[in-house]
């Protein structure tokens, strides 16, 4: 879940052009382990954005013992909010 954070945290920044912070993780769908050996790939899309807020869907994929098969293990939707240098919300950039 801590990848899953960083990189829906990159994204939502890229977006915001700044600071921003998570402020809520609305789903979480475990749906495969994720084993020793394998590889976690993480893929985000902004897929909601408000005033201050964005949405991030999010998914994570496995590659099983690095070269094997790919399989889905993990989605959610997280939310964050942008933030200026005093840690308040501030207005997306359009």
């Amino acid at each position: 879940m801590a990848q899953m954070d960083l990189a829906a945290g990159i994204c939502a920044g890229q977006r915001a052009q700044g600071r921003v912070a998570t402020i809520a993780i609305n789903a979480m769908k475990f749906i495969r382990p994720v084993h020793v050996g394998d590889v976690l790939c993480i893929y985000t899309e902004v897929d909601h954005v408000g005033r201050t807020s964005l949405g991030i869907h999010i998914e994570a994929w496995a590659l099983r013992q690095r070269l094997g098969e790919r399989v889905k293990v993990t989605e959610g939707k997280f939310t964050f909010v942008t933030i200026d240098e005093n840690r308040t919300p501030r207005i997306l950039p359009s």
